[in-house]
């Protein structure tokens, strides 16, 4: 009841916005084009959303069941480690990684989006061009069979 049961609901809310929002971005297009798009829909959910998003980012002891980042973090890979699993499939790598690869990339534009909210520059589409290439140009050149240089 009170005040936990109105942060559950807009927590609740916050996260279905964020998720379907990303869904969206990568339901179509090229494995890059979706790579893109996740990157620029989260950070317009940053940008535009700041506060849904401090509220998502905070670790608060009152939450809803998925009222974490954490939370939010996962359903958003569960959702892009469906699109690795079918790119990783297309191009004959092994799709056991594709849950590594999700939470990587999710985790990467999450930090950055923490991060960007602290300066508000440079503007979104330029932070999300960056990180689209960095993503991709990892992706791209995955190897088949990832090795360690560093030996024990």
């Amino acid at each position: 009841g009170g005040k936990e049961g109105l942060y559950a609901v807009i927590v609740d809310r916050e996260m279905d916005y964020v998720v379907r929002r990303i869904a969206e971005a990568i339901g179509t297009g090229t494995p890059r084009e979706r790579v893109e798009r996740a990157s620029l829909a989260f950070l317009a959910y940053v940008r535009d959303d700041p506060d849904g998003f401090a509220v998502l980012s905070q670790d608060s002891p009152i939450t809803s069941e998925r009222g974490r980042m954490s939370s939010l973090l996962n359903d958003l890979a569960e959702r892009v480690g469906h699109v690795f699993v079918r790119s990783l499939e297309d191009a004959g790598y092994d799709t056991k990684a594709a849950p590594i690869y999700a939470h990587g990339l999710v985790g990467m534009v999450t930090f950055v989006g923490r991060w960007w909210t602290g300066v508000r520059k440079p503007p979104i589409e330029e932070v999300a061009k960056h990180m689209s290439a960095l993503a991709w140009m990892g992706l791209r050149h995955l190897p088949r069979k990832p090795t360690l240089e560093t030996r024990r």
